[in-house]
């Protein structure tokens, strides 16, 4: 770590807090510091390069917004491991998270049968109030928290539990049950996250999310989910092909 900061320069205008967020996110981008590279701990790099704990407290804070670094409760300071670029083609996150060997891992907080509104009534082609499958996953990457996803399925699909929602993806599942998914309509957007969400995900409160509607049919035509899912903007990306025909 010592040889990032050796271009300080405490003449310059230029404040020390950005001289250093700077050198720091420059040794991320070049390799130096790698995924999952831990920092020392801010009183001992405020100590060893002679700056206050407020300025280095402040250099690290301008890493940790731009999610460069995260800060873990005993752990320490780490540099993140990339942000998850995903293609926008019909596939499922956790699919395209293993693909990435990014550890793809869940946490199931919402699996129940609720009565359909107006809007997913409308999405699934069933009456309104009809039961169906209410889903609310914690998609984490790399041990990181990436995607708040909630999904609504007919009441035929029911019967997937707990265990298999932890363990698998949704297409995965949907699949083994014979549901084969052929056509998706897909919205992406952005918000600012609520409470819950930041919480959830690990972020400032009001932090940006990217967000994604999907609405899927199988090879028959009928509408088999519908999903609502919020991205961490700092972590999430997605990339799209442009062909010229």
């Amino acid at each position: 770590m010592t040889d990032l900061f050796m271009e300080l320069d405490r003449s310059s205008p230029v404040p020390l807090y950005f001289q250093v967020s700077q050198q720091i996110e420059q040794a991320i981008s070049s390799g130096r510091l790698g995924p999952g590279a831990r920092l020392d701990n801010e009183i001992s790099l405020a100590d060893r390069f002679g700056l206050s704990r407020p300025t280095m407290r402040r250099a690290i804070q301008e890493l940790v917004d731009k999610g460069l670094l995260v800060r873990k409760r005993g752990v320490g300071t780490q540099v993140v491991h990339g942000q998850v670029s995903r293609p926008v083609e019909l596939t499922s996150l956790y699919d395209d998270l293993a693909r990435a060997n990014q550890a793809p891992r869940t946490t199931l907080l919402v699996n129940e049968i609720v009565p359909a509104s107006e809007v997913v009534a409308d999405i699934l082609d069933v009456p309104v109030r009809s039961q169906v499958l209410r889903l609310r996953r914690l998609r984490f990457a790399n041990g990181e928290p990436l995607a708040i996803m909630e999904n609504y399925l007919p009441a035929d699909l029911s019967d997937i539990g707990r265990a298999d929602l932890e363990e698998r993806g949704l297409y995965q599942l949907m699949r083994a049950r014979g549901v084969h998914i052929r056509v998706a309509k897909q919205r992406i957007g952005a918000k600012a996250g609520t409470t819950e969400e930041c919480r959830l995900l690990g972020e400032r409160r009001g932090s940006p999310l990217l967000t994604m509607d999907r609405a899927t049919h199988d090879d028959r035509g009928r509408p088999v989910e519908w999903g609502h899912h919020a991205y961490r903007a700092s972590q999430y990306s997605f990339e799209v092909t442009l062909v010229d025909h």
